[in-house]
């Protein structure tokens, strides 16, 4: 009902049939009800669902689903890169049409009706090999047949990887990995908790890793650390970079390159996972879509049938591998993370992906700062999106506040009403926190993670930009590289233990593979 409401359709019949029959509403913060409903409820909200789905959206023209319908947003322009979308001309940050103020809340704010160049001429779009040609259920880019299977991490024959660039790779995963460790132990935090845990050790700004020495008890009772990652990611305990879905993704999403090229279906991510990825280690809009494939349910009836998350944030932490291997080609980046986002997401979960992936893929490319980049990721997003307003009113915001709490309250004051996983919310942050730190990796970190919401998340995807922008490992403080040990854990096969170098070298041989 939630998500209805944010796209515009009136779920008040629905919300009037579930409250009577006695069902509650969502907890505020926790993605289930602390006490399974009973049998009967459950069988209303499946044929409550199926009501909602029918609803139609009044979002479709400014959020477009489809491939094409979302390429025909980009805008126009001469001399740009054959596959890339060029820059909006006389407005080289794409900011001219967000507001100064809090976008609205409603769906599409206002915006007229559709926009932009009608369809592109264009390959055939599938979802799996071998599917018909272009259709309402058949809208994922189609490049040409993937290469033979590679499995595992292991050495593998390939083109000859680029020093400079399996550097750069190098620094983007430690950096995704530094950003994430220091986002864990606050993930689910209220702000004013993450503030002051912060402040009560001298961190605040935030600066290092959040610890426990010194932080008084009754503090700690108050706001308590996530109890998963409070054993292995404070300044005190870190031993290596342990598991978490932030990191995962980026491992399944290399293995799903290796084995199928950059022409991979989304059918072939769902192979995969069913394959790789065990199903505990899935969550929201991931989750669904799993017991989606469990059901017999095909890409992309897997993101809408019964998905609540399927805007919330998971795509956006599998884009970086597609922004990776696709140095200097944005739009190449942002078409492969369609492929990938599209398995579980549509609309402004699916533009917080190509968002990501563009923005990495031109930091990659070796010669954009972390503006160009910026500017690049907004490039590919449909400019009428909530999405792509939260992202210019979260870089706006940064350039106008000299103190990035004040980013943080203006953006909460904005952004608040949404889920704390959701893609809005956490993609403005983001934003924000990369533009007001200009390029500097301690501050691009920090910021992301001391604005709160998806914590870990988000420190994760500014630590790959800034990553990437440092340019070597070696230009990352060792205050943060040194309690890695260069050593990344995981439930996927065969990447357990694996070290950043080793990682760099995989992805450069993707990244040089046609």
């Amino acid at each position: 009902m939630r998500q209805a409401a944010e796209d515009g359709r009136d779920a008040g019949p629905v919300l009037r049939a579930w409250t009577a029959a006695g069902g509650r509403p969502a907890p505020a913060r926790a993605g289930a009800s602390p006490a399974p409903a009973p049998p009967e409820l459950r069988a209303l909200a499946s044929r409550l669902l199926d009501e909602l789905a029918a609803l139609p959206a009044p979002t479709t023209a400014t959020e477009p689903t489809t491939w094409p319908s979302i390429h025909a947003t980009w805008p126009p322009g001469p001399g740009a890169r054959t596959s890339g979308p060029p820059a909006p001309p006389r407005d080289p940050d794409g900011l001219h049409q967000s507001p100064t103020a809090c976008p609205g809340p409603g769906p599409g704010h206002g915006h007229g009706p559709g926009h932009g160049r009608g369809p592109q001429p264009g390959p055939e779009y599938r979802h799996g090999p071998g599917a018909g040609p272009e259709s309402e259920h058949s809208h994922e880019p189609g490049p040409a047949p993937a290469p033979g299977p590679r499995t595992g991490p292991g050495p593998a024959p390939g083109p000859r990887v680029d020093p400079a660039l399996r550097r750069r790779l190098e620094a983007g995963w430690v950096g995704r990995a530094v950003g994430c460790v220091l986002g864990k132990p606050v993930e689910k935090l209220p702000l004013d908790g993450i503030r002051a845990l912060a402040r009560a050790t001298g961190n605040w700004p935030l600066a290092d890793w959040f610890t426990a020495r010194g932080v008084p008890a009754e503090l700690l009772a108050a706001h308590p650390w996530n109890r998963r990652s409070a054993a292995t990611c404070l300044a005190e305990n870190i031993d290596g970079a342990p598991e978490d879905d932030d990191l995962d993704h980026p491992l399944l999403g290399l293995l799903l390159l290796r084995r199928h090229g950059k022409a991979f279906a989304t059918a072939d991510l769902a192979r995969l996972w069913l394959d790789e990825l065990p199903a505990g280690r899935v969550f929201t809009a991931e989750r669904v879509a799993y017991r989606n494939l469990l059901l017999g349910l095909e890409p992309p009836g897997t993101a809408t049938h019964h998905n609540p998350f399927r805007e919330w944030i998971g795509a956006l932490i599998r884009a970086d591998v597609h922004g990776w291997t696709n140095p200097g080609d944005p739009a190449a980046a942002a078409e492969q993370a369609y492929r990938d986002a599209t398995l579980t997401h549509t609309a402004n979960g699916v533009y917080a992906a190509l968002f990501a992936a563009a923005t990495i893929a031109e930091a990659a490319g070796g010669r954009a700062d972390v503006h160009g980049a910026l500017r690049a990721g907004l490039a590919v997003v449909p400019p009428r999106s909530r999405l792509a307003d939260a992202v210019r009113f979260g870089i706006r915001t940064a350039r106008d506040e000299a103190d990035f709490d004040r980013v943080v309250d203006r953006l909460h004051a904005c952004y608040g009403h949404y889920h704390w996983v959701h893609a809005l919310p956490n993609t403005a942050l983001i934003a924000a926190a990369l533009t007001h730190a200009d390029g500097d990796f301690t501050h691009s970190v920090c910021r992301a993670v001391s604005g709160g919401w998806d914590t870990d998340s988000n420190g994760a995807t500014a630590g790959s930009v800034a990553g990437i922008l440092a340019g070597s490992p070696d230009r990352i403080p060792e205050r943060w590289t040194a309690p890695l040990k260069n050593r990344l854990a995981t439930t996927v096969a065969g990447f357990d233990g694996i070290g950043f170098d080793t990682l760099a070298h995989l992805t450069a041989q993707e990244a040089a593979r046609s």
